[in-house]
C-alpha cells in the first residue's frame, strides 16, 4: 500500500468544513475518503 499525498488546499479545506459543523465527522470522512481520526486529530 502506498501513502497518499494531500495538497495544502485539501489539508486546509477539510478542517474548515469540520469547524463549520454542517456535516458530521463520519459524513466528512466519507465525502473525502479519509479516516475520521485524520479530521478529528
Amino acid at each position: 500500500m502506498t501513502r497518499r499525498r494531500y495538497t495544502a488546499d485539501f489539508k486546509a479545506r477539510v478542517p474548515l468544513e469540520a469547524i463549520r459543523g454542517k456535516l458530521t465527522l463520519a459524513e466528512l470522512s466519507a465525502k473525502h475518503g479519509i479516516h475520521q481520526t485524520m479530521i478529528a486529530a
